[in-house]
């Protein structure tokens, strides 16, 4: 009964470190994107040929799709 107890004891503890190692990650990719639409906003400040814009547009699309799948 005590090895058993022991047992569930390691395996809570493991899923529990496990889980704030994927939030940390989550948090670390969460700041990476903050920091990509950021850049990409200040060049848009700086001026921007229509292409360029258009680029600029698409990638901001996707980066905040991703922000919202990341960021909580």
């Amino acid at each position: 009964m005590k090895t058993l107890t022991w047992i569930l004891v390691l395996t809570l503890a493991t899923g529990s470190l496990a889980a704030l190692a994927d939030r940390k990650a989550d948090e670390a990719a969460c700041a990476e994107v903050k920091a990509k639409i950021r850049n990409i906003e200040a060049r848009m400040r700086a001026g921007y040929t229509f292409a360029e814009g258009e680029r600029y547009n698409e990638k901001l699309r996707e980066l905040k799709a991703k922000r919202s799948k990341l960021c909580r």
